[in-house]
């Protein structure tokens, strides 16, 4: 059996070099802004929980995994819709949570 080399075993596509990218943009963003505003300010969402702003970058990404595992398992609409709904989801996360 001939084990894969490079990335040729990943369906590279436009859709998917662009999901990588934004993540990579993110993060890099996030990590800009602690460098020049340190701390997050910490403050105690809706849940009950004591957050940072990458707590809820995290929690924000997890959420949109979810939303788009859920999106192709229960529905046949374009995943651009949960795309959308995640980028909603992310501005309520770091405004509420």
């Amino acid at each position: 059996m001939q084990t894969p080399t490079g990335f040729g075993w990943m369906a590279w596509t436009w859709q998917t070099a662009l999901f990588w990218l934004m993540i990579a943009s993110f993060i890099l963003a996030m990590s800009i802004w602690e460098r020049f505003h340190r701390g997050g300010n910490p403050r105690r969402g809706a849940l009950g929980l004591t957050t940072t702003r990458g707590d809820r970058l995290f929690i924000s990404l997890l959420a949109a995994a979810y939303l788009h595992l859920l999106w192709l398992a229960f529905t046949e609409m374009s995943l651009w819709w949960a795309s959308v709904i995640s980028a909603g989801l992310a501005v309520f996360v770091f405004r509420r949570i």
